[in-house]
């Protein structure tokens, strides 16, 4: 099984990147299941249930999102109803919508799991490492998952490495969302997990972090907020990991890091 989680996509750049890198991969590479980050989707903010659509029919089968994921509150009917739309699970108890999705694929059973870290992240959630133990108890490779797919949306590298190594041989994939700059650490961890401290982002890199340079510098350099931070708008990088697993066992065989397009590629 192939499977490719695309990186934090990042306003319309970040959307035109998906539309114009997605179904090819698709083909090129024969990928069966396909996770992408949505928190920034919708200038920079959350998603709209339109955009969540257009990802589905573009080959998307969940949409993880993040800090983000209530700033557009149409979103919040449509997360009631769309499960394949998560938010981060850790979150408050009474939280609208849900952070596992369970989806058959090819006659195999993938569970994503949608997870926020805890440290520097403005948003409530309860500890991360208790919230993955409790929902591993619940699902299991070789039991009654082939897959399981863990998009932890942290702040904090070190928070990264640790919850990676800490699910590994317990999880097919685990990766970090929510900086924007890939890591290029790929890497299968010792017990057979695939991990990558951050994917990085699909959108425009001639930018902070996705944002118009000159704001964001603006913002930096004189301590307030001189204009309102907007998303950049020119030509977006597509980042994702590629993993192909194996069948019997539900762990990593091989990585790879793509990207492709704009100004990194």
């Amino acid at each position: 099984m192939k499977i490719l989680v695309c990186g934090d996509v990042e306003a319309r750049s970040g959307r035109e990147a998906i539309e114009a890198h997605l179904p090819y991969l698709k083909k090129r590479y024969s990928i069966d299941f396909i996770v992408i980050n949505v928190d920034n989707a919708a200038g920079g903010f959350g998603i709209t249930a339109t955009i969540a659509k257009r990802f589905f029919e573009l080959g998307a089968d969940v949409l993880t999102g993040g800090n983000h994921i209530f700033d557009q509150a149409e979103i919040i009917p449509f997360l009631a109803t769309e499960k394949r739309l998560l938010r981060p699970h850790n979150m408050p108890f009474n939280t609208p919508g849900t952070g596992v999705a369970e989806i058959t694929a090819g006659g195999k059973k993938i569970v994503v799991i949608h997870i926020s870290g805890y440290k520097n992240m403005p948003i409530v959630v309860n500890d991360p490492f208790e919230a993955i133990s409790s929902l591993l108890q619940k699902y299991a490779l070789r039991k009654n998952a082939d897959a399981i797919v863990v998009d932890f949306h942290a702040e904090v590298t070190s928070e990264k490495n640790a919850i990676g190594h800490f699910v590994d041989g317990r999880v097919s994939i685990l990766v970090g969302t929510h900086t924007h700059i890939p890591t290029r650490d790929e890497r299968i961890l010792e017990l057979g997990t695939a991990f990558q401290t951050d994917i990085g982002m699909c959108g425009d890199y001639d930018s902070v972090i996705g944002m118009n340079k000159q704001a964001a510098i603006a913002k930096f350099s004189s301590g307030y907020m001189r204009t309102k931070l907007m998303s950049a708008t020119g030509k977006a990088t597509f980042c994702g990991l590629l993993v192909e697993l194996d069948d019997l066992t539900g762990l990593a065989r091989q990585v790879q890091f793509i990207k492709l397009g704009g100004c990194i590629c």
